[in-house]
């Protein structure tokens, strides 16, 4: 008998490869995204109404468009400049950093799904 074999208890289940089945690791994912599936607001000067309004705003979008960031900052953008007036700017993504000039009580980032960042300012 080989030293170098695994005991028989050790073995990966059929159909994996060392890991987690697929369905496991699925379930894993849809757990974390409905575990997340709440705005977290980083940082905002807003005053309380307008960001209240921004971040349900963001949440719609969010929910509406989960798999498009260009549709979902594009639903932001138009719906900020009609509600607040133009000059508004949207970032959704993931993993990027910023350092933007905006106006005084006018800039808001968050957190939404788990996966996303949503940065709005505005800035004329």
């Amino acid at each position: 008998m080989a030293e170098d074999a695994a005991p028989a208890g050790d073995a990966p289940a059929q159909g994996q490869e060392g890991g987690a089945a697929p369905a496991a690791q699925a379930k894993d994912t849809a757990d974390y995204r409905r575990a997340f599936n709440f705005p977290l607001l980083k940082h905002s000067d807003m005053n309380e109404e307008m960001r209240q309004e921004v971040l349900e705003m963001c949440v719609t979008a969010g929910e509406k468009h989960s798999n498009s960031v260009e549709f979902m900052s594009r639903m932001i953008k138009e719906t900020m400049d009609k509600k607040f007036g133009p000059a508004w700017h949207v970032v959704v993504g993931e993993g990027y950093s910023f350092e933007v000039t905006h106006e005084e009580k006018n800039v808001l980032h968050m957190y939404f799904a788990g996966q996303y960042s949503i940065l709005v300012w505005k800035c004329a």
